[in-house]
This record gives structure tokens, C-alpha cells and sequence, in this order.
């Protein structure tokens, strides 16, 4: 990567820095011999959605990854560098894994919801962690989980049926109401759409922009025009590298690396 691109990195991040919730410094991860992330600084702003884009295999969801520390049930993968949550340093070992994934919640590129009910999918985390302290309380989080994932009206009258046999976007809805559940302060969102149908995906692009006066948002996203929609800033990963990253008009309009404008108009990806 160029000294200049280097610098505009640097500039971005202190700029972004007051206002992040997240901030990654110098992170790098090894999987094996693999080298998949190389030197990344980032800061990611509250309540906002920050999307990662790039090609396949560039260290996008590897970067999800590390901010909820699902890289630690990878064997071989080993994470550097620092990245903090509200300025804590989530790879601390006093720090409790648990609480740290209640306050970082993950939505995954396929549907996945519990082999139980509707109802008992949104009441897991909260009964887990002992949100509720009566049977009342766990009622309104399942109902306000799910009416703040836009579920709500189309589940209401079978609430004691599987999650399973809801249709994928009603699937990936309830997932959203499954980790919102706990009140976490920021989704990891990862290729939330890619296996949603064109109604289905406008929903959910339609909820994330609702969340994200709650929630900060970060989202892996292989459509560019998903990340133009729904973000307010992008970061382009590129061979394991974090080439630019800034406010999304100005990413899509007047990207400052020819990398950056390469895989905006096609010339590769």
C-alpha cells in the first residue's frame, strides 16, 4: 500500500476516533501460516452503519469476526493489534467473553434460527442472561424484539410455532429480533441478503436503516449498491489490507486509490 494512502488512513482514523465506538489499531490475523489481515486500522462511529466491502477472500468477514471474537473458536487463528470497544480492549483476559457477545450481537449470511419456537428463538438470549425477572418482562422483550425487527404483525398469531418454518427473510428478520434481544450495542452483520430474494432483502435493508438510531451497525456486503443504500460510511478491504475507508458518497463518487475506483467500476472483484 502507498505512503499516501497510509496517511489518508491515519487522517481518517483520528478524525473518526472522537466519535468511534470501535476502534481497531494495527490488527493483524494469522490463520495457520495465513497471513488474512494485515495491519488494520479502523475506527467505526456510533450509530452508524459502516459497511466492508471487496473482493472474495479479502479479509472483510475475517475483520467481522474479530470484533465479537469468533476468530478465538477458529483453530490456528491468531489476532494482534489492539481493538477496543467504548475505548476497552475487547482482547483483555479479565475480559468476559459472554457479556461481550451479549454486547456485540452477530446476524450471519444464512438464516439460522433455533430449532424451537418463534417465541423461545427471541426469549433465549434474555433467559441466558437473565434479562427478565418475570415472565411479563420476557413477554414485552420478545414482543418489542420483534416489532422493532418488523416481524412482529406478520408472527404475532403463531408465536409457538418453529422459527424454522417461517420463510428466509422472515428467518433472517427473527435472527435480527434474536440478537437485539439482549440489548446489545452494536450488530455484526454478515451478508445479511445474499440468500434473501429481492422483497425480502428490501425489508431487511429497510430495518437496518431503522436500527441504526439504536444500534451500531456494521455490515459485510459483496453488492455494492446494498452498501451505497444502507451505510453511511464504507471500508474497502483489499488482499487483507483496509485500502480506504470514509464517508460512502465519497467513496462511490471520489474514491482517492485507484484500488478503490478499480472495484467500484467493475475492473475487478
Amino acid at each position: 500500500m502507498s505512503t499516501t494512502s497510509d496517511a489518508y488512513l491515519r487522517q481518517d482514523a483520528d478524525a473518526a476516533a472522537g466519535m468511534a465506538k470501535i476502534t481497531a489499531g494495527d490488527v493483524n490475523v494469522h490463520y495457520g501460516d495465513k497471513h488474512a489481515l494485515k495491519g488494520i486500522n479502523l475506527a467505526i462511529r456510533a450509530n452508524e452503519v459502516t459497511a466492508l466491502i471487496g473482493p472474495s477472500g479479502c479479509g472483510k468477514s475475517t475483520f467481522l469476526r474479530c470484533i465479537n471474537r469468533m476468530n478465538d473458536l477458529i483453530e490456528g487463528a491468531r489476532v494482534t493489534g489492539l481493538i477496543t470497544l467504548d475505548r476497552q480492549d475487547i482482547y483483555d483476559r479479565e475480559l468476559d467473553v459472554v457479556q461481550l457477545r451479549a454486547r456485540v450481537g452477530m446476524v450471519f449470511q444464512k438464516p439460522n434460527p433455533f430449532p424451537k419456537s418463534i417465541y423461545d428463538n427471541v426469549a433465549y438470549g434474555p433467559r441466558l442472561h437473565g434479562l427478565a425477572h418475570s415472565t411479563a418482562d420476557l413477554e414485552e422483550i420478545v414482543v418489542t424484539s420483534l416489532e422493532r425487527a418488523g416481524l412482529y404483525d406478520e408472527v404475532k398469531d403463531r408465536l409457538d410455532e418453529p422459527g424454522t418454518g417461517l420463510s428466509g427473510g422472515q428467518q433472517q428478520r427473527l435472527c435480527i429480533a434474536r440478537a437485539i434481544a439482549v440489548s446489545p450495542e452494536v450488530i455484526l452483520m454478515d451478508e445479511p441478503c445474499s440468500a434473501l430474494d429481492p422483497i425480502a432483502t428490501a425489508k431487511v435493508e429497510e430495518l437496518i436503516d431503522e436500527l441504526r438510531e439504536n444500534f451500531t451497525i456494521v455490515i459485510v456486503t459483496h453488492s455494492m449498491q446494498q452498501a451505497a443504500r444502507v451505510s453511511q460510511r464504507t471500508a474497502f478491504f483489499h488482499l487483507g489490507e483496509l485500502v480506504e475507508v470514509g464517508d460512502t458518497e465519497q467513496i462511490f463518487t471520489n474514491p482517492q486509490h485507484k484500488l478503490t475506483q478499480g472495484y467500484i467500476t467493475g475492473r475487478f472483484g
